[in-house]
C-alpha cells in the first residue's frame, strides 16, 4: 500500500445560515465538518491516495462525530486523539450579490488549541508518510499548535518526507498574536518543498515589494532565493464581479518557468468554502502522481473550479469528474 499523506490541523464543525440568509435570520443552522487540512485529506482520498489526519478533538459526541465523518470519506483517523476541551467551530454567512460571505470563528481554547505540542509523537506519526501537509491556519490557533507544526516539519524534513505549506493567513484567527505571524509563517515556509501562496503572502512575511510588471513571478523568484528546500510555489488568481460571478485561474512557479491553467468562469456558485483546499489537493495529486507541472496546475484549477458546485467544506469529486471538465465535455447530462 502507498505511504500516507499526513495532514495536521484542526477539524472543525461549521454552522451555516441556510441558503443566502444572514446569521440567525431564521433559527436554523446547516452543519458541516471541515478544516483546511481535513478538506485536503478528504479530497486526496477521493483522488485515490491514502490519507491520514493528525489532530486533537474533544472527548465528546461532537468530537467523535467529526472523526466519524472523516472515516466515512475514507480518511484514516487513527492518529486523532481525544482530550478534554471544547469543539472548534466557525459560523458562516454565505454571500450574495455584492454582499460578501462572512466567517465568525469560535475556536479559542478548543481541545486542539490547548493540546501541548508534546502530545504528538511525530517520529511515530510520520514513520509511514510520503507527504506532510500543514496550513498557516494551524499556527494561528495557539502557540502550542504553532510549536507542534514546527516540530512536525522538522521531523518530516529529517525523515525525507515531502512538505507542503499553505500560507492561509487569517487575521481574525491570529488576533492579538498577529505580530508573531510573519516570523512564525516564515519559519514554516523554510521547511517546505511546496508553498501555496502568492505575492501578498511573501510581502506580509518577508517585506517583499514587487513592481507592477509581474508581481507574482517577482515574488516567486524572491521566495526561491530565501527558502532553500522550495521546489514549487502555487496560487490562484481570482477575478470577482460579485459573490456569484467570478473567474478562477491557477498558477504554478518553479525556479525557471511559470505554468498557467486555463481560466474558469464561475457562475451560480453553490459554496466556495474549501475551494482553495480542493485546488491544493488537485495540484498535490498531480505532483504525487508524476504529472508534469503543467498537468498538475491544470488538474488543480479544475478541481478548485468544481468545488464551487459542492455544498460543505469537502470536495467529494473524483479524478474522473475532474478529467471530464478538463476534457471540455462536462456540461451535459452523463447517462
Amino acid at each position: 500500500m502507498n505511504s500516507a499523506i499526513i495532514c495536521f490541523g484542526e477539524v472543525l464543525l461549521r454552522l451555516s445560515a441556510p441558503g443566502k440568509e444572514l446569521l440567525l435570520q431564521s433559527p436554523h443552522f446547516e452543519a458541516h465538518i471541515g478544516g483546511a487540512e481535513a478538506n485536503v485529506a478528504v479530497s486526496l482520498h477521493k483522488f485515490g491516495h491514502r490519507t491520514s489526519v493528525v489532530s486533537t478533538l474533544p472527548e465528546s459526541t461532537l468530537g467523535h462525530a467529526c472523526a466519524d465523518e472523516l472515516r466515512r470519506h475514507g480518511v484514516d483517523t487513527s492518529a486523532i486523539q481525544y482530550r478534554d476541551g471544547r469543539m472548534g467551530m466557525y459560523f458562516l454567512t454565505h454571500g450574495a450579490g455584492h454582499r460578501p460571505a462572512e466567517v465568525l470563528y469560535d475556536r479559542a481554547n478548543s481541545a486542539f488549541a490547548v493540546a501541548p505540542a508534546t502530545a504528538y509523537d511525530w517520529k511515530s506519526l510520520l514513520a509511514d508518510a510520503r507527504w506532510l501537509h500543514i496550513s498557516g491556519i494551524t499556527p494561528a490557533v495557539s502557540s502550542s499548535t504553532a510549536e507542534a507544526a514546527a516540530d512536525a516539519m522538522k521531523v518530516a524534513r529529517n525523515a525525507g518526507v515531502k512538505i507542503s505549506f499553505d500560507c492561509n493567513f487569517r487575521a481574525r484567527l491570529w488576533g492579538a498574536r498577529s505580530p508573531e505571524a510573519p516570523q512564525l509563517l516564515t519559519r514554516l515556509c523554510e521547511q517546505a518543498d511546496v508553498i501555496f501562496g502568492d505575492d501578498r503572502d511573501f510581502a506580509f512575511m518577508l517585506g517583499f515589494k514587487a513592481s507592477a510588471a509581474d508581481p507574482r513571478r517577482e515574488a516567486a523568484d524572491f521566495a526561491f532565493s530565501k527558502f532553500k528546500h522550495l521546489q514549487y510555489i502555487i496560487c490562484t488568481e481570482r477575478a470577482r464581479s460579485s459573490v456569484d460571478v467570478q473567474q478562477l485561474t491557477g498558477l504554478l512557479f518553479d525556479k525557471k518557468t511559470t505554468y498557467t491553467s486555463r481560466s474558469y468562469p464561475l457562475t451560480g456558485i453553490v459554496d466556495r468554502i474549501g475551494a482553495g483546499d480542493a485546488f491544493a489537493a488537485g495540484v498535490m495529486h498531480g505532483l504525487l502522481s508524476g504529472k508534469s507541472p503543467q498537468e498538475s496546475i491544470d488538474f488543480g484549477a479544475a478541481a478548485g473550479c468544481l468545488k464551487h458546485s459542492i455544498p460543505g467544506d469537502f470536495n467529494l469529486l473524483t479524478v474522473a469528474d475532474v478529467e471530464l471538465l478538463l476534457s471540455e465535455k462536462g456540461g451535459d447530462v452523463r447517462r
